[in-house]
């Protein structure tokens, strides 16, 4: 069945009337819900692991740790706060609306659509899905076809566990997603390239439709050289290649360290390599493949350009058959080189050499905004001066990677890197509108707000904005007085 324009009109409608009969709203519902999400991972773990290993030829422990462990987290936390995330969240009022009280109240926006990635095809899948549901929402999941395995489970499991009348999967390419993408939606959540989400920020300026665009860019990691160099460099391959091979948006993409350290910092990289994956990395079941031959041949036109063939100082071995290319190190790249202007998103990580570490600032804030950015230091004033100065989606420091599994903070980008964020109750609140209300009885009217007006009664009413406690009494005396 072709999935078209038309198609998706009558899916939106049909969701639209039942978020209008308030088959979301209740907390019954919801809680219901985020239960059998939890209950759809207990259950079916080995067949997730079994369509990521087929799409990515992700290691089962790299499966575990980062898609089906990170989920279930996210599914407990908010089983656990939604009866708290829903509650009504009282506010002071003021004088002027005296004798009153104000709240504000988060409510599901309606009918949203979630356009995940291949990446990390189900935990971008579930864990916007965990923030959509628990917000009271309909939900439309768009998987990525880049990861045609993961898709089709998702497309088989959901309806499985949840109630399909109002969580839906549609699966397809371009086609299906420009179909969804023609409707009005409440809002779109969209993980991916800056490409695409501008796309769909354009799709979605045509309704008015708010997004959340979970983009990538270039993450740099400037390395002091006052650190445990060991943990150090054991940190940063494991942030760059022990997660999808470097097929991660927050993964580091470069690094920035005094010219005088890099041998060394080099060399301790090198022997991680080697303790992690072994003199003959392409050989290792402990890395992720390559997704696909576009991206395989994408990545290699960035170590085939003629002004970086001769900057690799480890790596660079690849095997097209099996779409598998080594962990690649490459030192002092032209600035103006391929590999310095894209987000890699693979297993190349550049070196970028400068006099003092502290110029590594201004290399950064040239660029775009990244997703993230690390600095490896023990100096508690550069630490200080690289959160105040470097702008971007978050920072970590003296690892990588590690903020995501924080749900307490918000993840998301700024600029170019995206917009929004989601993760535990950030998730709820991109999903909810906070509806403010007053509370007024209709006692205690004072008319001195209506026409006609004189000079008396824009007295009394300055002196009760301003907060003039005498002045109201002059007012009101001479009110009761004249």
């Amino acid at each position: 069945m072709v999935f078209d324009v038309e198609a998706a009109d009558l899916l939106i409608r049909d969701l639209r009337k039942k978020f209008r009969d308030g088959k979301t709203s209740s907390y019954e519902w919801r809680i219901e819900q985020l239960k059998l999400i939890s209950k759809l991972i207990d259950e079916s773990e080995l067949d997730i692991e079994d369509a990521l290993r087929k799409d990515l030829c992700k290691p089962q422990t790299e499966s575990f740790i980062h898609e089906i462990a990170m989920s279930k987290k996210s599914v407990e936390l908010a089983i656990n706060k939604l009866k708290k995330w829903m509650k009504p969240e009282k506010v002071s009022t003021s004088i002027v609306t005296f004798p009153s009280y104000a709240e504000i109240i988060p409510e599901p926006l309606g009918v949203v659509l979630i356009i995940s990635p291949w990446n990390y095809p189900f935990l971008l899948s579930v864990d916007p899905i965990i923030g959509a549901i628990a917000a009271g929402n309909a939900v439309v999941l768009k998987p990525s076809e880049v990861s045609p395995a993961t898709s089709s489970l998702l497309a088989r499991l959901l309806p499985q566990y949840l109630d399909e009348s109002v969580v839906k999967v549609i699966e397809g390419n371009v086609t299906e997603t420009t179909a969804l993408l023609e409707q009005k939606w409440d809002k779109i959540l969209y993980t991916g390239n800056g490409r695409v989400g501008r796309i769909v920020m354009t799709a979605a300026a045509k309704h008015l439709t708010p997004v959340v665009l979970e983009l990538g860019g270039k993450n740099p990691v400037v390395v002091d050289s006052n650190i445990d160099l060991k943990v150090a460099a054991s940190r940063i391959v494991s942030g760059k290649w022990a997660c999808n091979n470097g097929q991660t948006c927050i993964a580091p993409d470069y690094i920035i360290t005094p010219r005088d350290f890099a041998p060394q910092l080099i060399e301790a990289l090198k022997q991680i390599l080697i303790k992690f994956y072994g003199r003959e990395p392409l050989n290792s079941m402990d890395l992720s493949h390559i997704v696909n031959l576009n991206h395989f041949q994408r990545l290699t036109k960035l170590l085939d350009d003629v002004n970086v063939a001769d900057k690799i100082v480890l790596g660079g071995q690849r095997d097209e058959k099996h779409l598998q290319i080594a962990p690649t190190i490459l030192l002092d790249v032209p600035r103006d080189s391929l590999v310095m202007k894209e987000e890699i998103f693979g297993p190349i990580l550049t070196i970028i050499t400068v006099d003092k570490v502290e110029d590594s600032f201004d290399l950064i804030i040239q660029e775009e905004k990244p997703l993230t950015a690390y600095l490896f230091t023990n100096n508690k004033e550069l630490k200080e001066d690289f959160v105040r100065n470097i702008s971007c989606g978050s920072i970590c420091i003296n690892d990588t990677n590690t903020q995501k599994t924080n749900l307490n903070l918000p993840f998301g980008g700024v600029g170019a890197s995206g917009m929004g964020a989601y993760h535990g109750k950030f998730s709820f609140d991109t999903f909810s509108h906070n509806k403010g209300v007053l509370h007024r009885t209709l006692f205690g009217d004072v008319p001195v707000r209506y026409p006609p007006y004189k000079p008396a009664k824009t007295r009394l009413l300055r002196a009760i904005l301003f907060g003039d406690i005498m002045g109201v009494v002059r007012s009101i005396v001479k009110w009761l007085t004249r």
